[in-house]
């Protein structure tokens, strides 16, 4: 079929998000969560009440969180540092596509609208990209601190302790070592990819050097 041959990669990646891994780490959760909850005497809650919990609701989102902090991150720093060798680097000294001025463009009547329209919509449009990841870190943020802060006031209250207010939430070890440990690993990744595609190749790949390409060449082409 013509849709899938088009949209093969956004289709295979999103079901292997949904089907596979989120589930995954849901029904793993529950059963975990319903460990930690008979060990504290306390009763087991069924699937869709645990879909709704902050138990989930922190799990999910510190990681989404991370996953939008690198996205974001790493479209920014693209945009004027270079790494020689690199094929996640632009090219050390010639211009490129992605630095043309769409203002250029104006005319092209196959331009995307906002480009077509120029003005504050143009100058939104093309740092769209980078917005959009840093809404996204910034409300997985918030409902990471949110969930984390109900699921540490449930430890709180199981153990006989006063509950902490949001804020006060986000001043603690607890959610910053949460914050950390996954921010961590996202950049140790990037970096790695940014380093690795000078010496190492995987034919066929639009995210790697061709396979005939010397060490020194920087960026896909």
């Amino acid at each position: 079929m013509r849709i899938l041959r088009e949209n093969g990669l956004s289709i295979v990646v999103f079901a292997m998000f949904f089907a596979t891994f989120w589930f995954g780490q849901a029904l793993a959760g529950f059963f975990e969560n319903n460990d930690d909850r008979r060990r504290h005497g306390e009763g087991e809650i069924d699937f869709p009440r645990y879909l709704a919990s902050a138990h989930f609701l922190e799990a999910t989102m510190e990681n989404w969180e991370s996953e939008f902090l690198q996205m974001f991150a790493y479209l920014w720093l693209t945009t004027f540092l270079f790494q020689k060798g690199s094929a996640e680097s632009k090219k050390l000294d010639e211009a490129e596509a992605v630095d043309r001025d769409p203002r250029q463009s104006q005319l092209k009547p196959t331009a995307p609208w906002p480009v077509r329209r120029g003005g504050f919509v143009l100058w939104l449009y093309e740092r769209s990209l980078c917005l959009a990841f840093f809404g996204l870190f910034a409300v997985s943020f918030v409902l990471h601190a949110a969930g984390g802060a109900a699921e540490y006031n449930d430890d709180l209250a199981a153990h006989g302790q006063s509950p902490v207010s949001f804020t006060r939430f986000l001043t603690t070890s607890r959610f910053w070592f949460e914050s950390f440990q996954n921010w961590q690993s996202e950049f140790l990744a990037i970096g790695a990819m940014v380093v690795l595609t000078i010496f190492l190749r995987q034919r066929g790949s639009p995210q790697s050097k061709p396979v005939d390409a010397p060490h020194s060449q920087t960026g896909k082409d």
